[in-house]
């Protein structure tokens, strides 16, 4: 005889969570005028990408500004911390806007 199928509890795999909900901010809407700060952690192609998406939202918004990534130093390097901490009062001096963050893979 075929012994059954053995029986196992399920757990939903997507459980509560545990983030409080907050409504998005609002965009920005047009980039024209805007200071655009880019954030990077060397990770991935970034001296490539972000060029592209310059060029891209220029097209697009020709009055766009950049503060490359260059400005803010390395988020995911040795001096990680000190860069991050440093990063508010950049984004204030350079009259920050909005900022890219992460370009990788």
């Amino acid at each position: 005889m075929n012994a059954p199928e053995p029986r196992y509890e399920v757990v939903w795999p997507l459980g509560k969570s545990h983030w409080d909900k907050r409504a998005l901010s609002p965009g920005i809407g047009d980039l024209n005028g805007k200071t655009i700060g880019e954030v990077w952690d060397r990770v991935f192609r970034g001296e490539e990408i972000f060029p592209a998406i310059r060029e891209a939202l220029k097209k697009r918004f020709p009055r766009v500004c950049f503060v490359e990534y260059d400005t803010f130093g390395d988020t995911h390097g040795v001096h990680q911390k000190q860069v991050l901490a440093d990063m508010p009062a950049l984004l204030r001096r350079h009259e920050v806007d909005a900022v890219i963050s992460g370009v990788g893979a």
